[in-house]
């Protein structure tokens, strides 16, 4: 396979001779020092800067997106890997854990104990739809991947297929100028090559971002092999919001407005889009008309990402609004642009079927449900499954304890009096939540802490000093960030 223009894998075969070569090229950088290791993240970053305008125009022309939300995302891209070199080099990613022995310790004598986090291996990644940046080639997964120190193997999405081959080559082409080994990324494509990556022996992990019923397919092949592996799958969500009395009271207007530009925002194919809008009953039927009306008729509309996501969507909004008890209140249209479609319902109708509560609509449709009583929020929200975020709009008036523990429950980020479209890169972030949001809720896919996915910990008990990783000797010849007899040591400092 050409360093510099890669192969696409997209028989069996070849994808384990794909597989093959990224393992020998981990192998060849599994022990690198962190500045390395960070230093190929740059790379790739600054190649992504350098060919900006190139590949937002193939991206443009492979997903009727704007090319200003384009350029957006790719810069979020470039952030995101710098992000994750500067993590990598204080070492924070490796998690250095120190015990030395102790004869005194509480339980009995201690022995040396010293535990860091290690790269998993060949990780596959599987690349989004709806981002074609962000979470496709060189998206979070394969990014977080690279900084864990694996190898990637990137299954192409067919909604944006020439810019990811452009993508794959100019990747390939920077590590070979850095004087990467070659299979440390590379690309496959097509059902039998997906299937294949799942299974082969040599792939450690899986990153995967798309359908529930397409990434459930995934998960249970990658559960069912010899040797099992993680599956990190980002699958559906809702993204419910709650308006208490007091909010809507003072700024109805407001949020009306707010809402129809979040669950609109990308033609409402955010995986944050907010589904589902609970408002008190004492909004009116033509209250809530008129609010999000002026707001929509503002909206920008498109086609969507693939004729496949046209179709899917257009059979989710038929299914929604087929629920006893739903009527049109915005009806769209079901033109090849769809206009935004909002849909109403009672509270008490949804709880009694809350199916209408769990189907997501990948598309700018959303649902309005009116409730009673703000007691009944939390059984409300229990009453939906896992899901990336949760909104509360709230006013100082407004009592949000039962609800705020009901949506921690449910969600992997809870948000107030904001919009969950937009998830910014930082350190805190958390971009996961119970199934079927996720696989793996305890991770996240976004954010510093994703890196920690693609490693795992290994201890060394009584081992001498010089054979200890560098990360664990006494020296710290990285002068990497630890934790020493239970004290947290920053990068640089003496220990």
């Amino acid at each position: 396979m050409s360093t510099t223009t890669p192969t696409v894998a997209t028989t069996p075969e070849q994808v384990d001779l794909a597989a093959q070569e990224a393992h020998a090229a981990f192998l060849r950088i599994a022990d690198e020092t962190p500045s390395a290791r960070a230093a190929r993240l740059n790379t790739i970053a600054d190649a992504l800067r350098g060919h900006a305008g190139e590949l937002v125009t193939l991206a443009a022309a492979d997903t009727n997106l704007a090319e200003t939300r384009l350029q957006g995302e790719l810069q979020r891209s470039a952030f995101q890997l710098d992000l994750f070199a500067e993590e990598v080099r204080t070492g924070v990613a490796l998690d250095a854990t120190i015990d030395h022995a102790d004869p005194d310790w509480g339980m009995g004598p201690r022995p040396d104990i010293r535990r860091v986090n290690v790269p998993l291996g060949v990780v596959g990644v599987f690349g989004a739809s709806n981002f074609p940046f962000a979470f496709s080639v060189m998206g979070g997964d394969s990014a977080s991947a690279l900084a864990a120190g694996c190898a990637v193997l990137h299954k192409i999405h067919p909604g944006h297929q020439n810019l990811a081959l452009r993508t794959g080559e100019i990747v390939a082409s920077a590590l070979a100028a850095a004087g990467d080994p070659a299979g440390l990324f590379s690309l496959v494509d097509g059902r039998s090559a997906a299937e294949a990556l799942v299974d082969h022996p040599l792939v450690r992990a899986i990153g995967f971002t798309g359908s529930t019923v397409g990434g459930r397919e995934l998960f249970n092949r990658a559960s069912a092999r010899p040797v099992p592996i993680p599956f990190y799958g980002e699958l559906g969500s809702i993204n419910p919001v709650f308006v208490l009395p007091e909010a809507w009271d003072s700024r109805a207007e407001e949020i009306l407005s707010g809402f129809a530009g979040s669950f609109t925002m990308g033609m409402g194919q955010f995986c944050t889009k907010p589904g589902v809008l609970f408002v008190p009953d004492s909004a009116s039927e033509e209250q809530l008309r008129t609010g999000l009306g002026s707001a929509l008729g503002q909206a920008p509309l498109a086609k969507l990402l693939t004729p496949g996501l046209r179709e899917s969507f257009g059979k989710a909004l038929e299914e929604v609004a087929s629920f006893d008890g739903v009527q049109p209140l915005v009806p769209g249209t079901d033109d090849e642009v769809p206009s935004p479609t909002v849909l109403l319902v009672d509270a008490r109708t949804a709880a009694s079927d809350p199916g209408v509560l769990q189907r997501e609509m990948f598309g700018p449709a959303t649902v309005v449900v009116r409730y009673h009583d703000v007691a009944d929020l939390p059984s409300l929200a229990e009453s939906m499954e896992g899901q990336l975020t949760a909104t509360i709009h709230a006013d100082a008036g407004d009592s949000t304890g039962a609800l705020l523990s009901a949506l921690t429950g449910i969600a992997g980020r809870v948000l107030w009096n904001g919009w969950p479209t937009g998830v910014t890169v930082s350190y805190a972030q958390q971009h996961g939540g119970p199934y079927p949001a996720t696989t793996a809720p305890g991770t996240t896919s976004v954010g510093t802490a994703a890196i920690g996915r693609f490693m795992r910990p290994v201890a060394y008990q009584d081992v001498p000093d010089d054979a200890l990783p560098p990360a664990l000797q006494e020296s710290n010849p990285w002068s990497i960030a630890r934790r020493v007899d239970g004290v947290f040591i920053p990068a640089g400092e003496a220990q």
